[in-house]
């Protein structure tokens, strides 16, 4: 079994997607916010670790809209790990 895309929600309106393809060195994230409907883009390397926990934090802030806590943020990471090399 391959994990191959995460969807995420935050309150309403807010929503990301995670994604990554078969022989691909990153993750791909999407933003959809009220302000950007359309989307923000964002790639994070897969075997980063760091990376893909500022991507996490990322995600708490923009989807829930207040700087989050380790525990707030593990949510993510956790979930983000399924689709890394770390």
């Amino acid at each position: 079994m391959r994990i191959t895309r995460i969807d995420f929600e935050g309150k309403p309106g807010y929503y990301a997607t995670a994604t990554r393809r078969r022989e691909c060195d990153v993750i791909e994230v999407t933003i959809l916010t009220p302000e950007l409907p359309n989307g923000r883009d964002q790639v994070v390397l897969a075997d980063c670790e760091e990376d893909v926990y500022s991507m996490a934090d990322c995600l708490h802030f923009e989807l829930e809209g207040c700087k989050g806590t380790r525990g707030d943020i593990d949510d993510y990471y956790r979930a983000l790990l399924k689709l890394s090399d770390c």
